[in-house]
């Protein structure tokens, strides 16, 4: 049986600030106006999950989910499996193919999993499926892992 493991926040290093909070759209969990997405790791499998209900909100077509939204659900699936490896990694370029409209008011499935890594550059893939397992829309993105005390170093922990 695979080990499931939560997925919260984009770091596993500890803030400066012990109030800081995850204000992340897509995943932070004290963003009131944002998503709220609760991923968690398939560490056997090597992939983040998260099982999602849109709400009108996030309403494109009628009915159906914006392709913004869609395009930000896939770059977070993409951007924790990142986690995996204890890196940073910020989204360089990401390529979505919408195969089908994505419903609302369905629960749905985003899974994100790496596809190869070449240094700094880590390439991952995610898909957004249905009940029924057919894959809605997917992408491929490049991420660059970061140093994250230069690149945020007024959030980070200092040692005295």
């Amino acid at each position: 049986m695979s080990k499931h493991t939560p997925a919260h926040g984009h770091t596993n290093v500890e803030s400066k600030r012990s109030s800081l909070q995850n204000m992340c759209f897509a995943c932070g969990k004290d963003n009131a106006d944002g998503m709220q997405l609760e991923f968690y790791f398939d560490v056997d499998a090597h992939k983040a999950v998260c099982e999602f209900n849109l709400g009108t909100r996030y309403q494109g077509p009628p009915g159906h989910a914006h392709g913004g939204i869609i395009a930000t659900i896939l770059d977070e699936a993409m951007g924790k499996v990142n986690k995996l490896r204890n890196v940073l990694a910020l989204t360089k370029s990401m390529n979505v193919e919408y195969k089908r409209p994505v419903p609302l008011n369905h629960v749905l499935t985003v899974t994100g999993r790496e596809q190869q890594v070449n240094g700094r550059e880590h390439t991952n893939i995610a898909e957004i499926t249905n009940d029924k397992g057919e894959v809605l829309a997917r992408s491929i993105g490049v991420f660059i892992a970061v140093d994250i005390t230069k690149k945020f170093p007024d959030f980070m922990q200092v040692d005295s």
